[in-house]
């Protein structure tokens, strides 16, 4: 049995049917937050509901709130020791939104990861503890380093260390602004860390770049390649946040998330930090990403600027997977970034 969080997001869903379509039965806690977060067109409810039909026989989905702890101890106790997994997905996950209500960004994001962690410890202590982190515990440590305009991207100097793989796991999470999503994250990451170092248990924190796919409700606050696909697409016209859109970021689809999350779980490790992402290959800007746009859809988009930059916002990320990969060679990126922009475009206009 698995218990996933978030199950009717992006990741979660992906998760849920992964297992599902393996003869698993699947434990899902979602009450559509997303919604609250950002409106309608944000709303889970109608992935939950399809994949309630589509699984009839072996997915059910508790709409409660991870912050409320009691309600999370009922679940663990309820199933016990049958969980052989969790997959901790579920979030308020985005930096602008975080500011408007500080606390109740912590209490999801932080407070809700310790309920987690401790109902699964006392009911459920052999399972594996899967969290879905993110490359923003790094705050806007990648912004202190030199990087120049090449074409409409970013690139780091050559002389920089990572100018070919990526930010790997020693890049510092200290001094340097993380914005509160980025703190509340980090909490929680170092406290699934630290249940695995001081308690025994098998935890994995999977520090995310831009995690996608066709599944994805992507809004203007969150989901930046789903959301910016979707507005092409319906309006025409995308508006750019910052650095002129040359900000980069490395792409992963949600099914390859979810195997590189399957492989950690056939052979897990106590305390475990990967970082996770499309790599170079995946890697795009934004003015880039509305260029492929143009370019895949044939057609002509209307392109604003903002020049206030989100607080805490990268200017270039890609992930250097090598730790995840020396450790587990049997996972690949099986989607391209071609397939992830057709797969999203086509799921747009199918709606």
């Amino acid at each position: 049995m698995i218990l996933i969080t978030g199950s009717g997001g992006l990741i979660g869903s992906s998760a849920v049917e992964y297992y599902c379509s393996k003869g698993k039965d699947v434990i899902g806690i979602d009450n559509d937050s997303r919604k609250l977060f950002f409106g309608q067109e944000a709303s889970v409810v109608t992935t939950l509901e399809t994949l309630s039909v589509d699984f009839l026989n072996n997915f059910t989905n508790h709409s409660i709130d991870i912050a409320n702890s009691e309600s999370i101890d009922q679940i663990f106790a309820k199933y016990n020791t049958d969980i052989e997994a969790v997959i901790h997905t579920a979030a308020q996950p985005s930096h602008d939104w975080a500011s408007k209500d500080p606390k109740l960004d912590l209490n999801i994001n932080l407070l809700g990861t310790s309920n987690l962690l401790e109902s699964c410890r006392k009911y459920s202590p052999d399972a594996v503890f899967v969290f879905c982190s993110t490359n923003k515990v790094y705050g806007d440590r990648p912004n202190q380093f030199d990087y120049i305009k090449h074409g409409d991207r970013l690139e780091p100097m050559n002389n920089e260390p990572f100018f070919h793989r990526g930010f790997d796991e020693t890049l510092s999470i200290d001094q340097c602004t993380h914005s509160l999503f980025g703190a509340s994250k980090l909490g929680a990451d170092i406290l699934v860390q630290e249940y695995g170092r001081y308690f025994g248990m098998r935890t994995g924190c999977f520090r995310g770049g831009c995690l996608t796919g066709w599944r994805h409700r992507g809004a203007k606050l969150h989901g930046f390649l789903s959301f910016l696909i979707k507005k092409s697409l319906i309006t025409k016209e995308f508006s750019i946040i910052g650095y002129d859109g040359l900000q980069v970021r490395d792409n992963i689809d949600a099914d390859d998330v979810i195997c590189a999350f399957d492989s950690f779980i056939n052979r897990p490790s106590s305390g475990a930090v990967f970082n996770l992402g499309g790599g170079r290959e995946n890697s795009i800007s934004v003015l880039e990403a509305l260029r492929l746009c143009e370019q895949l859809f044939s057609i002509k988009i209307d392109i604003q600027y903002d020049d206030v930059p989100r607080i805490g916002d990268h200017k270039w990320w890609i992930s250097d997977m090598s730790k995840f990969l020396n450790s587990y060679p049997e996972f690949s990126i099986s989607k391209s970034l071609n397939d992830i922009f057709i797969e999203i475009g086509e799921a747009v206009i199918g709606e």
